[in-house]
This record gives structure tokens, C-alpha cells and sequence, in this order.
């Protein structure tokens, strides 16, 4: 009798395992928007972790060994213990308990505790040990059945919300909405262009990275109000149709398109596929519209518009674009630059650094004046901008070192800007800290090794955290002509701040590359 509650508790802790664990899989789920087939691609890449290999192990040493007392208990034990590591673990990006992450986890839960008390009334507690411990392997499994039989309740929820964004914004038919895309750089446009436009209106923006339907709803609903003038839309894709859905509901009339480049191939397979998508917003624009384009990209400049009033090309590099930049100086304190069109000139001074910086604020500066803001209006709002955290963003430590922190999506033309910035600085020593660049489908390993080559030049050293894009980076450092003993390799950003603390002095700089979400490894 005693053995059988040894059995019975073994059940318990290896539940609540499971409930750890589904905690982990509809974060990562969340992480990837709720969509199966995205959750799906994650998986196929997480199917090696360790966690899964001893889940594993543990289910088959209780299907080949039986699950009575003494190994279910020992199991049990071990697997409570693994559940409590992981609840303690944090991450970057950490699950958020909405109402709909809610539902799932409990459909999850409830379907890992169907399962596991069927067995024991039909068969047998120990039984119901390997129950319970095979729900834990195959907790990715249970995830996606919960999702899919919320499936319905969510997609009504979610109906009802989008409709009630539309009614909000059917009643403000003067609100002027302006669209925001790119591969990169939309992000940082939309907070420039809020600051400048600020200066003269009533603006609203899609605050963090509320970049997706839901996000831009769950805005309009909550902050959206009736002396709102212009609300600026970042929108955000990860396949064809993201961006059209979102035109669809708010109907932009100004659109901008910051950059279209191999950023997230993963996803979208070619450029020809992310131009596409991207274009979406222009295609969308209403006869009378503009759209606000960047030539310096390839796949920008080759694609014709006709189906608006008004389309503004502009440009760093290249020429025979509507705007342009001339005259940039880096300072100490600020940077300063003139915005050029074919008829005047607009001297402009910003805390901002690198190009990429100026081209987003070239495309705000373009904007605002189709709104009908005078030079002097868009001088002090572009006077005022603040950096935009984790993007480019320079700090000084109260110890005299300079952090660079590019932390946030980096792509492989903001990686190049951001060692050229590193390579400014001086005269102490540069340190570059970066796991590398991800999402670029089969040029992963190209762009990393070719990263590592540039990173060569910019840095007197480099810190590679992780394991995804290491070899490449190590390669092109090597080939670059950093010596073997000022590249260091670290398993996670807690060894690599231990390794920067042994080499970084007052008067050095630091760069921050990407900070890769929990996502990957």
C-alpha cells in the first residue's frame, strides 16, 4: 500500500513537470504569433534541444524498466526538478498570460490531466506515471491540439475586436493613417516621425512592437481617441498577406517603405517574395496618396508605381531620387546634415548616429512635409529625438567605457553600419559582443561569414556568443585578420560579460550586435 502513494506522488511531480513544460511550448507559440505552421518551422530546429532528448530518456526508462515505486518515484523527483529549473528560468521575451495565452494553457493542462487519470482508472497509477511523462515528451503535440480546439472560440474573439476597430475608425474620417514597412528600420522611423510630427499635431503610434493585426486592433481599441489627428502604423510581416491585412482595416494614406532586403528569408524564401509583401502597403494607397520610398535598395528602386498621386523617392547612395542627404558631420555631441530637394535645402542637427539613423529620418523629414510642416517645425522636432533603446543606441558608463547597444533584429546592412560607427571610435580598445545574424534562410552562413570579415577591420575584439552562427563569424574574423587570440567564444551572454570584464578598460567602446530571441539557440 505505501508503494502505491509512492507511485501517486510520482504522478504528481511528473504533472507538474508538464505543466512547466507547456508553459515553455505556448510561450514559444506566442512568440511565434499563435500560427501553427510558424510554431511548427521552430520546432523542427528545437527538436534537438537537450530537454527533449531526457524527456525521452526518462519515458523510455519507465516504459522499459516499468514504472513502479521506486523508479517512478526516482523519475518523479528528477523531472519536479527539471520543472522547477525551468519556471526559473528568464528569458528575453517572457510568456504574457492573455486572455488567450490563458485558455490554451488551461485546454492544455486539462487535456495532460484527462489523459493521465483515464489511465489510472483504467489501467493503474504507475501506468498513469508514464502517461503523464509521455504528455511531457510530446507536449509540443498537446500545444498544437489546444490550439486547435480553441481554434474557433478565438477566431470569433478576434472577429469581434476587429470589427470593433473598424466601427472606431469609420467614426474619425479625417484621421490621416500612415503605413510603415521595411525589412529593417520601421521601427526607429515610426519613432522619429512621431517626435517631428508632434510638433504640430495630435499623433498616436502603435507603441513597441504591436507590428501584427492584432496588435495594431488592441490599439485602436484601447488608445485611439477622437482628437487623435494622425496615427502612425508600423506594420510588420513574417509572410505574404501580413501587410494587406492590416491595410485593409486601416486604410493608410501616406505609406513608407524604409528597406526591402533578405531579412527573414527563413520565412519568406526569396526577395522577390519580401518585396512583394512589403509592397503591399503601396498597392493599398488610395489614388490620392503618396507613397515614400528608399531607393537605395534594389528592390525598391525597381519597382514601378502607378497607382498613386504622389511617389517620393529618396536616398544615401544613390542618385536621381527625389531627396537626399549632403553634408554629413559627426560630433561629439551631435550629428549634423542637410536634407536636399530639388528646390531647397534644410539644415538639420540630431543626437542620432549612422547612416541608417539618417536615411529613416530623411524618410519622416519627406513625410512631414506632405503633412504641411514648415522647416522650423521639422528642425526642432528632429532636434528632439531621443535614441531609440537596444537600436544604435550610444551610452557612457559611469566607469568611462562606451556601450554601443545594437541589440535589437539585426540585419546584415545595420550590422555593417553599426561597425562602422565602432570603427570611429577611439583611441581605446573596440570590443564587439554579437551572437550573429539570423532568419536568413540558406545565406545564413554567407552573411555571418561576410559579417565576421568586416567585423575584422572595425574591432581589436570580438566576443561570439552561442552556437548558431559561430564558425561562420569565427571564419570571417580569422580571414579578416583578427588574431586567434582576440576572438573569444561564449555559450550565452552571462559568460560573454564575464570574458568582457577581463579585457575592457575605461576609455574602451563596446558594440552590442543582436541579442537573439528565445526563439533560438
Amino acid at each position: 500500500m505505501a508503494w502505491m502513494y509512492v507511485e501517486l506522488v510520482a504522478a504528481v511531480l511528473v504533472t507538474f513537470y508538464v505543466c512547466t513544460v507547456l508553459k515553455y511550448e505556448l510561450q514559444m507559440l506566442q512568440q511565434n504569433s499563435y500560427r501553427i505552421e510558424r510554431y511548427l518551422r521552430w520546432l523542427k530546429s528545437d527538436l534537438g534541444a537537450v530537454r527533449r532528448w531526457t524527456d525521452l530518456l526518462l519515458l523510455g526508462v519507465l516504459m522499459i524498466f516499468g514504472a513502479k515505486a521506486w523508479i517512478a518515484g526516482l523519475v518523479g523527483v528528477v523531472m519536479a526538478a527539471r520543472g522547477v529549473r525551468l519556471l526559473r528560468k528568464r528569458y528575453k521575451k517572457p510568456l504574457v498570460f492573455t486572455a488567450r495565452a490563458r485558455r490554451l494553457y488551461v485546454t492544455a493542462i486539462l487535456l495532460t490531466l484527462g489523459v493521465t487519470v483515464w489511465v489510472a482508472l483504467t489501467s493503474a497509477i504507475d501506468s498513469a506515471v508514464v502517461a503523464a511523462a509521455a504528455c511531457g515528451f510530446f507536449s509540443f503535440a498537446v500545444m498544437v491540439v489546444s490550439t486547435v480546439i480553441n481554434w474557433p472560440v478565438d477566431r470569433a474573439i478576434n472577429r469581434w475586436f476587429y470589427n470593433d476597430a473598424r466601427r472606431i475608425l469609420a467614426g474619425m474620417p479625417n484621421l490621416i493613417v500612415i503605413g510603415i514597412t521595411g525589412s529593417y528600420g520601421k521601427t526607429s522611423t515610426k519613432h522619429y516621425l512621431y517626435r517631428i510630427l508632434s510638433e504640430k499635431y495630435n499623433v498616436l503610434m502603435t507603441p513597441g512592437s504591436f507590428n501584427t493585426t492584432l496588435g495594431v486592433v488592441r490599439t485602436i481599441r484601447e488608445q485611439l481617441k477622437s482628437y487623435h489627428e494622425i496615427f502612425i502604423v508600423e506594420m510588420g510581416a513574417k509572410q505574404p498577406g501580413d501587410i494587406r491585412e492590416i491595410c485593409d482595416l486601416v486604410h493608410p494614406r501616406i505609406g513608407i517603405i524604409t528597406a526591402v532586403g533578405e531579412q527573414h528569408l527563413e520565412s519568406f524564401k526569396t526577395i522577390e517574395n519580401v518585396q512583394r509583401t512589403k509592397f503591399e502597403l503601396v498597392d493599398a494607397l488610395p489614388s490620392d496618396g503618396v507613397a515614400i520610398l528608399n531607393n537605395d535598395f534594389e528592390y525598391i528602386a525597381n519597382r514601378p508605381v502607378s497607382n498613386v498621386r504622389r511617389v517620393i523617392r529618396y536616398g544615401m547612395e544613390c542618385d536621381g531620387v527625389d531627396y537626399k542627404i549632403e553634408k554629413v558631420r559627426y560630433g561629439a555631441q551631435e550629428t549634423t546634415f542637410e536634407v536636399v530637394d530639388r528646390d531647397n535645402r534644410m539644415a538639420l542637427a540630431t543626437r542620432l548616429v549612422g547612416s541608417c539613423n539618417l536615411s529613416n529620418l530623411l524618410a519622416c523629414c519627406i513625410a512631414a512635409r506632405e503633412l504641411g510642416m514648415s522647416d522650423t517645425q521639422i528642425a526642432l522636432g528632429v532636434a528632439q529625438i531621443e535614441q531609440v533603446e537596444h537600436r544604435l543606441n550610444v551610452k557612457h558608463t559611469s566607469g568611462g567605457v562606451t556601450i554601443i547597444d545594437d541589440a535589437f533584429n539585426s540585419n546584415p546592412q545595420g550590422a555593417k553600419m553599426a561597425l562602422e560607427v565602432l570603427k570611429g571610435f577611439g583611441p581605446g580598445k573596440r570590443i564587439l559582443v554579437t551572437p550573429g545574424l539570423i532568419e536568413l534562410g540558406t545565406k545564413q552562413y554567407e552573411y555571418n561569414h561576410r559579417f565576421g570579415v568586416q567585423a575584422a577591420t572595425s574591432c581589436d575584439y570580438a566576443i561570439v556568443v552561442g552556437r548558431y552562427n559561430a564558425e561562420a563569424i569565427e571564419t570571417g574574423l580569422k580571414e579578416g585578420g583578427l588574431a586567434d587570440d582576440r576572438i573569444f567564444r561564449a555559450q550565452n551572454f552571462a559568460e560573454a560579460t564575464r570574458q568582457l570584464q577581463q579585457v575592457v578598460a575605461k576609455g574602451d567602446v563596446v558594440l552590442y550586435e543582436n541579442d537573439l530571441p528565445d526563439t533560438f539557440k
